[in-house]
This record gives structure tokens, C-alpha cells and sequence, in this order.
């Protein structure tokens, strides 16, 4: 009789959530789906849900021999234009033949009756994550916060020097207007969750700010956007700080590039910000040597060539923009669609959301 060896999970067990904490799929009915695809689910290896981000549910598999990544939509109702799987399918089966660290996308389902939502099948790439604040992987690298903020301002650079057409993505998104559509898009958002009369009247005050502000703006020429570029969204070698993969593409769409820069840095703590971007907790910046946002912006411009005129108008729309998608997770937190607390952050978005409104109404009166 031959023996049989059990393949190895490629992702470390901590890195995995418990049968108990994940998502439950029909895995069978899947296989007999990907089987009519020509695609082979290894049910031998049952797939894991793993760890990381607030929405989308991203799955380790084993198809047709290879290690892959299911990767779904999350349950319940989402906010208009988040979470596209179609979107994002159509720009990683053609950017990784310009910008590598993007993960092919192998396959996409639109039909939401196979495993209760849109997925696609990812490869798989190997590699660690910094989430959060948590240093204790990279704590005895010298000059680690240089290193990791150059590695990522080169990433968005390569992003932004992509030629679309070189990729069939040339009439992807309306770059057109693109600033304008977001600051409209995000302050009624941030209207819609408004409870009281001063939270209204915050998000309207920002909303009359940025009207008043963003039109007069010089703009660069639009390029690929990222839309939601940040250290947790690309991936490192595990022996090195050289990236590997940028994740997270179902936002992608083309327009002022510094749009991306600002998205970033809207992440960006420092030390002596308010507690709410403390308490964001989305990246490590705020130590580890890490340079200020105004230092971040330099570099961008040095490195592209890109004029940076007109970045903080684009850096208040982005923490708006953040503002309110902690609101809208607050939303799905309170209706149980979010899953498990895995850092125990869910029970502050909503203050976490209206006090990063507040940075930013506070930081356009000292424009």
C-alpha cells in the first residue's frame, strides 16, 4: 500500500483562525463547482480561513497541486463599490505582467450561490505581513522604519510608472473628476452615518472645506491607483525586508496619483498625534524610527519627479475617507456580519471614526 504524506499548510498556525472563529463554507459544493471549471479542490487539505483585514474572507487552499487563496466578499450588506471581485479579477489577471508583486488572479465567480458571495482564486505567495503596531518580527533590524518606508514609497512609485494600456487597463475607472466624485462620495457617506446634529454638521463642515479647496488643486497626470496602499497590505520575504506581493486590489482604478500617497499616509501616526490615530493602530510609525509624514511626501516627489503641490487638501480627504469606513465597519461590527474581534478594536470604531473627523476639521482650521 502506498503511503500517503499529509501536505503541509504553508501558512504558520497563528497566522490561521480556529474552525471554531472562520467563516463556514460549503467546501464540497465548491470543489464540484471548480471541478466544472477544470480546477481541482484538494479536499485532503481542508482550507483555512486566515487572519488579517476587517473585511474581505481570504481562505488557504490547495488547487489542482498548487497552494492558492479563496477569496471572498463578506457577508451582509457593503458599502456601494466596496469589495469588487470583478473589479479586482480584471486588474490582477493582467497587472502582474507590469508590476509582479501583484497576485494573478486564476479564476473569478460572479454566481453568489456557490459560496454565498462573488470569489476569485488567487495564487498563493509566500511571505509575512506587519500588522498593526507589532514590531517583534523586524525588532533587530537597524534603521528598520527607513527601510520599510523606503520599501514602500519605491512600491507606489513602480505602481504610479505602470503604463495602463501596457496592460489592457487603459479605460479602467473615470480619472476624470476622480478627486471631486471622492469627496462627495465620502462626505455623504459620513452624512448618512451622522446620529446627531454636531456629527452632521462635522461631516458638512468638511464637505463645504474640500468643495471649496480641491478644484483649485494642481493635478499630475493620472496613473494606476492602489486606493487603499499600506504596510499590512504588502506582503515580506521571511528572512528579509524585501516585498514579496501588495495586496488588496478590489479599489484599484486610475487618477491623481498622489491620491495613493495621501491614502498612506492618512495611516501614518506620529508620535504626537491624537489618540484616535493612536488608537487606529494601523501602522508602526509612530516609532521604529519611522519619518514624519511631511518627510514621507518629500521622498514620494524626489523619487517619482511628481510635483507634491497640493498634497494636504488630498491628506484631509483621506482621513475622511478613513473616518467613515470606521464608521461603516462600526455598522457592520453592531449588525454581526464583521466576525470575530480578533485585536479587540471592533468596539471602537464609531469613536475611533468621528474623532479621526474631528483631526481632520481641526487640521484644515490651521490650513
Amino acid at each position: 500500500m502506498a503511503l500517503v504524506l499529509a501536505v503541509r499548510c504553508p501558512v504558520p498556525l497563528t497566522e490561521l483562525r480556529t474552525p471554531e472563529e472562520a467563516v463556514a463554507l460549503d467546501f464540497e459544493k465548491l470543489q464540484t463547482y471548480l471541478a466544472s471549471k477544470g480546477l481541482d479542490l484538494d479536499l485532503s487539505f481542508s482550507p483555512r480561513q486566515m487572519k488579517g483585514g476587517l473585511s474581505n474572507l481570504n481562505f488557504i487552499t490547495r488547487i489542482s497541486g498548487e497552494w492558492a487563496v479563496l477569496r471572498c466578499a463578506p457577508r451582509g450588506e457593503l458599502p456601494r463599490g466596496a469589495h469588487d471581485r470583478v473589479r479586482e479579477h480584471r486588474v490582477l489577471s493582467r497587472l502582474p505582467d507590469a508590476f509582479p508583486l501583484a497576485p494573478r488572479s486564476l479564476h473569478l465567480c460572479e454566481n453568489i450561490k456557490v459560496v454565498g458571495s462573488q470569489f476569485q482564486i488567487l495564487e498563493y505567495r509566500s511571505g509575512r505581513s506587519i500588522r498593526g503596531t507589532d514590531m517583534s518580527s523586524v525588532a533587530n533590524v537597524d534603521n528598520v522604519g527607513r527601510i520599510l518606508t523606503n520599501v514602500m514609497v519605491d512600491l507606489l512609485a513602480s505602481l504610479h510608472d505602470v503604463d495602463p494600456a501596457s496592460v489592457a487597463l487603459q479605460d479602467l475607472g473615470r480619472p476624470g473628476g476622480f478627486v471631486g466624485r471622492s469627496a462627495e462620495n465620502w462626505t455623504n457617506r459620513g452624512l448618512e452615518a451622522a446620529a446627531t446634529e454636531d456629527q452632521a454638521e462635522l461631516v458638512a463642515g468638511l464637505a463645504r472645506w474640500l468643495a471649496a479647496t480641491l478644484p483649485d488643486l494642481p493635478r499630475n497626470p493620472p496613473t494606476l491607483l492602489h486606493c487603499d496602499f499600506k504596510l499590512d497590505n504588502i506582503m515580506l520575504a521571511h528572512a528579509s525586508l524585501d516585498p514579496v506581493a501588495v495586496l488588496d486590489w478590489d479599489m484599484c482604478t486610475r487618477g491623481e496619483p498622489l491620491f495613493d500617497l495621501a491614502t498612506l499616509l492618512s495611516y501614518w501616526t506620529e508620535r504626537d498625534d491624537p489618540d484616535c490615530m493612536h488608537r487606529l493602530g494601523q501602522m508602526p510609525t509612530a516609532g521604529h524610527g519611522f519619518p514624519s509624514r511631511a518627510e514621507v511626501v518629500q521622498l514620494y516627489g524626489d523619487i517619482t519627479g511628481r510635483s507634491v503641490q497640493g498634497f494636504f487638501p488630498l491628506w484631509i480627504l483621506c482621513l475622511v475617507k478613513l473616518g467613515v469606513v470606521f464608521l461603516q465597519l462600526d455598522s457592520r461590527w453592531r449588525d454581526g456580519t464583521m466576525g470575530p474581534d480578533e485585536d479587540g478594536r471592533s468596539t471602537h470604531f464609531g469613536k475611533t471614526g468621528w474623532e479621526i473627523l474631528e483631526f481632520a476639521k481641526r487640521n484644515t482650521e490651521k490650513a
